[in-house]
């Protein structure tokens, strides 16, 4: 059983720990050339590193991003080919993944590097993987393989239970 993190952008971070939490494998996919073709090769080189029953958890959409529209579209190429190939995923968003790793929802990076080194020892030069770190072991704790604290506790519960999205009210003219 493997456990994947991935965290979309144009650097995608990707993480792969076994049961025990062990690293398999980490890396930063990049590609270079013209978009889509460029989008297109990041979600292929994704995908050459995912086994069929790998249990993956993908980092949400940061609404903030001032590259939305290419994040979005690495974002929802890798979702669809998840889909494709049959995989259930696990949705993170950021702020509860900086949560589960012990920080705040608005932590920096680099506060957030030093809060993963803290709690599993991991370091990596790229933001990226280390986001994918963190998703790895998200998709560990959904599946009931390790120890939590409380609030690593409530970010799992909130993915499980998600609450309820708020409908916008109609204006009427």
């Amino acid at each position: 059983m493997r456990f994947v993190g991935i965290d979309p952008s144009t650097k995608t971070g990707f993480v792969i720990l076994d049961k025990h939490g062990e690293l398999i494998d980490a890396l930063e996919v990049t590609a270079t050339g013209q978009d889509p073709g460029r989008m297109a090769e990041i979600i292929h080189e994704t995908f050459a590193n995912i086994e069929p029953g790998d249990i993956v958890a993908i980092e949400g959409f940061g609404f903030a991003s001032q590259s939305g529209f290419l994040l979005g579209g690495i974002g929802w190429g890798i979702r669809i080919k998840l889909y494709e190939w049959g995989f259930d995923y696990i949705e993170v968003a950021p702020s509860a993944l900086k949560k589960f790793a012990g920080a705040k929802g608005n932590a920096k990076k680099d506060e957030l590097s030093v809060d993963i080194f803290k709690r599993w020892g991991f370091e990596h030069k790229s933001d990226n993987v280390r986001d994918a770190y963190v998703l790895a072991q998200i998709a560990r704790a959904y599946h009931g393989l390790m120890d939590l604290t409380k609030f690593q506790q409530e970010v799992i519960d909130a993915i499980r239970n998600p609450a309820p999205k708020k409908g916008r009210k109609r204006v009427s003219a």
